[in-house]
């Protein structure tokens, strides 16, 4: 369902089928899974419960919806088929909210929750539970008595967490909107038993982006106390070069078992990475940034570095290359800038307006080369080939950054605003 697109109350969604890209069926839509936030703010869609034709019940994040139409969710066709498990902060919509007695906030009467609409942020991947379908009446009578009526999500009591409670549930809810940095910050200094507590509660992805910003220590102290499977998961939403930094820490015995939990193609991406030396090009490059053939064209260009998933330093420019695709790739050609993209047609060729001037780095280049070819050429982020001409992945600004820094550089409090209202006053 695109953005602006009329709401779906979720008693539609049930039992529709789950197609990926190609129109395969994958499955069925049996529920959905939520995250209560504090106070009477919607709460945040996580995803579906999907029933493959095995029967075995997964978890589908909306991240990996592309479509919800016409009676059918369409994904992107990379699925996780490990078994579905609720974890403490998620609620079951159909399971869980559907049929709950809830009370009207203007009136304070009891009303019956038959149905909740979702709808999708504008501009956004996220989705909300936005709206409540209630019958009014006691519970127990015939459901064709009673007045119905649809309300916002806010005004009705009894779903949402309290204001100021306790629980890794509300504080989940309370540092929702901070920044994955932040985030992480908070958590190392929350006492290990909280930490993990917290850690436990976070949605894979979430987890993930977390973890990538956190001490060595901290992740390796998280990552040991979730269950293998869960681990596994994690390490797969991790950037790959973030997650085999990770690894490396880890006695080789763990390391081999979370490698072979993970799926195949993200753990051959990972084991790449860690046959190369951590402070080198290879070791510091992810090998996901945006490659494009020759044939492909400025449109197809800016479609790709839109991905909400990218970073700023990765959507900065697109890698033209010979098939195939993937990294490794067939010989790479040159880089197209963002700023390039920006003054030629939408049907211009990529390969008609690629820069070949500098050349990449070597995966073996050391991290003062690194460093000195970003600061040379003003560069945020950078191709790494090898010798046949491959395009092995791309380091990134941050990365460069975050390896020439203290050890201890993530103890630095930054107060930028204050600094700011100090040099104002001033």
């Amino acid at each position: 369902m695109a953005a602006g697109a009329p709401r779906v109350f979720v008693s539609h969604l049930s039992g529709i089928s789950v197609f990926d890209p190609n129109g395969d069926q994958v499955g069925r839509v049996r529920d959905l899974v939520a995250m209560l936030r504090v106070g009477r703010r919607p709460p945040r869609l996580l995803g579906l419960v999907v029933e493959l034709t095995t029967r075995r019940r997964i978890f589908l994040p909306m991240t990996r919806v592309t479509g919800i139409e016409s009676g059918q969710v369409i994904t992107t066709g990379v699925l996780n088929v490990r078994r579905f498990e609720q974890r403490p902060t998620e609620r079951l919509v159909l399971g869980e909210m559907l049929d709950r007695r809830v009370s009207l906030v203007e009136t304070g009467e009891e009303v019956t929750v038959l149905d909740v609409s979702v709808q999708q942020l504008p501009a956004r991947r996220d989705w909300e539970i936005d709206r409540v379908f209630v019958r009014k009446g006691k519970a127990g009578t015939f459901r064709r008595k009673g007045e119905t009526l649809t309300v916002d999500w806010g005004a009705v009591d009894g779903f949402s967490l309290e204001e100021h409670g306790q629980g890794a549930e509300n504080l989940l809810a309370t540092f929702e909107q901070l920044r994955p940095a932040d985030l992480a910050n908070v958590l190392h200094h929350l006492s290990p038993k909280r930490r993990a507590e917290v850690a436990a509660a976070l949605d894979d992805d979430r987890l993930a982006d977390v973890l990538e910003e956190l001490p060595e220590d901290d992740q390796i102290e998280i990552l040991g106390k979730l269950k293998e499977e869960r681990a596994a998961d994690v390490l797969e939403a991790m950037d790959p070069d973030d997650a085999a930094d990770l690894l490396a820490e880890l006695p080789e015995e763990d390391k081999e078992r979370l490698l072979t939990l993970m799926q195949p193609a993200d753990a051959a991406d990972v084991r790449r990475l860690m046959a190369y030396e951590e402070r080198t090009a290879g070791g510091l490059m992810t090998t996901e940034p945006i490659v494009l053939r020759p044939d492909a064209t400025v449109a197809d260009a800016l479609a790709r570095v839109r991905m909400e998933d990218l970073s700023p330093a990765l959507a900065a420019q697109v890698y033209v290359c010979r098939p195939p695709d993937e990294t490794p790739t067939g010989k790479y050609l040159g880089t197209v800038h963002f700023q390039r993209l920006l003054r030629d047609p939408p049907y211009t060729l990529v390969g008609s307006i690629i820069d070949d001037d500098l050349q990449p780095l070597a995966p073996g280049a050391d991290l003062p080369t690194v460093a000195g070819f970003f600061a040379a050429y003003d560069m945020v982020a950078a191709p790494v080939v090898d010798e046949g001409g491959s395009l092995l992945g791309a380091v990134t600004v941050d990365d460069v950054l975050d390896h020439m820094l203290p050890d201890d550089w993530r103890e630095t409090e930054f107060h930028l605003e204050e600094e700011a209202a100090d040099h104002g006053g001033g």
